[in-house]
């Protein structure tokens, strides 16, 4: 099963929702209105939306992730490298590689991570 897609608002508040879930849909409303200056209005919008993709679940004002912070970036990478480097790791490590300063201890971890 594919990962559903997370747009960039959606995924600030999915960031709020990872960090304090599982979480009351009032006291995330509160914490929408404060770290993204959304309406309460907005914030159950936006519950409503994801859940219906079944990025969330809402059971008894209580909202949690069915999609992990994890998963959303993986998601995200993958469709980054389709649509810009044709599916090919290769080519996204070069570009990306080419204008990052990488420090010999990233080059390390980069190199344990694919001989891993």
């Amino acid at each position: 099963m594919s990962t559903p897609k997370i747009f960039e608002s959606e995924y600030r508040f999915c960031l709020i929702l990872w960090e304090h879930e599982p979480v009351s849909s009032r006291e995330l409303s509160e914490l929408c209105k404060e770290k993204l200056g959304w309406s309460k209005t907005t914030t159950y919008t936006v519950i409503k939306r994801l859940s219906e993709r079944g990025v969330i679940k809402n059971e008894n004002t209580i909202v949690s992730s069915l999609v992990s912070k994890e998963e959303a970036q993986i998601s995200e990478l993958n469709e980054l490298m389709d649509k810009k480097f044709e599916g090919s790791l290769p080519a996204f490590l070069a570009a990306f590689t080419k204008r990052q300063n990488l420090t010999d201890e990233q080059i390390d971890e980069i190199r344990r991570i694919i001989e891993g």
